[in-house]
């Protein structure tokens, strides 16, 4: 990975924090240039950022005028090399060099999440700047607005707990949503006379949504495994702010037409359920174990989180996006699929 106090001397990078500075070393490609080779040319549209790290480059435009000849380490190397689209130059390595890549959307993700951040952390009792450059460095929360970002961390009630404390328990109904700011927690369900651990979670983790998604009582107990500060949402805010922007509806024939694209259905209602009536070619993945079994789903197809009602899927696709995946929800459960699809998808009411 590039040293990050490299990265510190070129404009743009230079107002990351070193969390953000962190990310953006890890997203970038290193590029070794030999004299004559073309990192770009003339007129592409490509959707790179290119920052010369070792060595010289020169640009040249078609149509005539001077060279221009970029030295590392230069003032003109401080800039990112011809960033304009379409590029106005061909950019040719002189000596052996070496440049860092990286995409246009990413950059300008790293640094509104940052710049975010930054700018949060004064609005939240304490500064704290690595739980708010997680919380906004989340997979889901990309897809949630600013203006509903701005709302949320408005709306977060700070909440101290102690190790030992059970802070949601199984079987009581769902309230509010916590997010972990300080500490780590342990998601356990009870087994017959014994309890089962499920998954420990740590700081910028949420827990809580299923409850609040299903409208069943909470299936598991979460437990501070060490003193900690967590942050809740009410259900209201919690629907308001994070379900709407989060969870993708599909209807019966948009949800039929991407399965037939590649994607697949998540089954997550019990294996009772799933043996009485099947759902061809899905992934038998129960609600209650999902945060589980979600280590073994691979993250590059689209899922499709399906049960009798709607509601469970909808718990189970909001779990699936806070963790990257890209994930829809069968508006309705398989439910809607009756009677008009029940020839390609024979399950009963």
């Amino acid at each position: 990975m590039i040293d990050t106090r490299r990265l510190q001397a070129f404009a743009l990078l230079d107002t990351l924090s070193h969390e953000g500075l962190d990310k953006a070393a890890a997203q970038m490609q290193v590029l070794d240039l030999t004299p004559g080779d073309i990192l770009f040319q003339q007129g592409e549209r490509d959707h790179a950022i290119h920052f010369l790290l070792e060595g010289s480059l020169v640009l040249r435009a078609a149509q005539g005028g001077d060279a221009i000849v970029v030295d590392a380490g230069s003032e003109a190397a401080a800039m990112p090399i011809s960033r304009l689209k379409p590029r106005r130059y061909t950019a040719t390595a002189l000596s052996r060099s070496r440049v860092a890549a990286i995409g246009e959307d990413q950059l300008d993700r790293l640094l509104t999440v940052d710049q975010s951040a930054a700018y949060e952390v004064s609005l939240i009792e304490g500064e704290d700047p690595e739980w708010m450059f997680r919380l906004f460095s989340n997979e889901a929360l990309r897809r949630i607005p600013v203006a509903h970002l701005t709302a949320l961390f408005g709306r977060l009630e700070p909440v101290p707990v102690a190790a030992g404390q059970a802070v949601v328990r199984e079987g009581e109904p769902g309230d509010y949503y916590y997010l972990i700011r300080r500490g780590h927690a342990a998601v356990e369900r009870r087994l017959g006379d014994a309890t089962a651990r499920l998954a420990e979670l740590g700081v910028g983790d949420g827990f809580g949504e299923e409850a609040l998604l299903s409208g069943e009582p909470r299936n598991a107990s979460v437990t501070m495994l060490e003193d900690g500060l967590l942050m809740r949402l009410s259900q209201a805010d919690f629907n308001s702010l994070l379900q709407t922007p989060l969870v993708r509806q599909l209807d019966p024939a948009a949800a039929l037409a991407m399965i037939g694209e590649g994607a697949r259905f998540v089954d997550v209602r019990t294996e009772a359920e799933q043996r009485e009536h099947p759902v061809p070619g899905s992934l038998n993945l129960p609600l209650c174990n999902l945060r589980h079994l979600l280590a073994g789903l691979s993250r590059d197809g689209r899922y499709i989180t399906v049960c009798q009602t709607g509601r469970r899927s909808t718990a189970a696709a909001f779990l699936l996006g806070q963790r990257g995946f890209e994930a829809y929800v069968l508006a309705g459960g398989l439910a809607a699929l009756l009677p008009a699809h029940s020839n390609y998808f024979p399950v009963d009411k």
